[in-house]
């Protein structure tokens, strides 16, 4: 029997994965929501309070992540495909620090910070500036592209490994073992 990845695991992986899909989706909203209305900094703050929030649970999930090694990938996946995943899964977490980390780090050199879930005040800790905002901003942006490309493999070589190798990789993450057809 293949190890799986433990139930905490699990539930952190798919927890950060819907939320950062979900978090993805409102950044792309906000786009589409003129400057200087007042409907675009309400939305604006509930995308920092999530971040704030998916930034936490993110770093939960490296907490865990680091104490709790992942079950290591069958024999039968070759040895330049276990190089690629763990570069992968490194990737993926160095942007899952970035992006929040970045937009949170943007917001604190903007004179407006952070209205948490519009709710409570975060004073920004920075100096009102264009051009630090502006850098980490960038950072946020394009760090939130890469991340979503580096995702969208992720999935793609996970469903690769269930629907053309046939193998138990894609099911090690899921709640219940999905049939390997041979």
């Amino acid at each position: 029997m293949q190890a799986r990845y433990t139930r905490t695991a699990m539930l952190l992986h798919w927890l950060v994965a819907v939320s950062l899909l979900g978090q993805f989706a409102f950044g792309w909203y906000l786009e589409t929501i003129a400057r200087g209305v007042p409907a675009r900094g309400y939305f604006v703050n509930l995308h920092k309070s999530t971040g704030l929030l998916i930034g936490l649970v993110i770093l939960l999930r490296l907490g865990w992540r680091l104490t709790h090694a992942p079950p290591p990938l069958p024999d039968s996946v070759p040895r330049w495909q276990q190089q690629a995943a763990a570069a992968s899964h490194y990737l993926l977490y160095v942007l899952m620090l970035v992006m929040p980390l970045s937009g949170y780090i943007a917001s604190n050199f903007s004179r407006f910070g952070i209205h948490f879930f519009n709710a409570v005040p975060l004073k920004p800790w920075g100096i009102d500036s264009k051009l630090v905002y502006g850098i980490f901003n960038q950072i946020h942006v394009v760090s939130s592209w890469l991340l979503l490309a580096l995702v969208i493999v992720h999935v793609l070589a996970a469903l690769k490994h269930q629907l053309v190798d046939h193998d138990s990789v894609f099911s090690r993450m899921l709640p219940q073992r999905l049939p390997v057809r041979r």
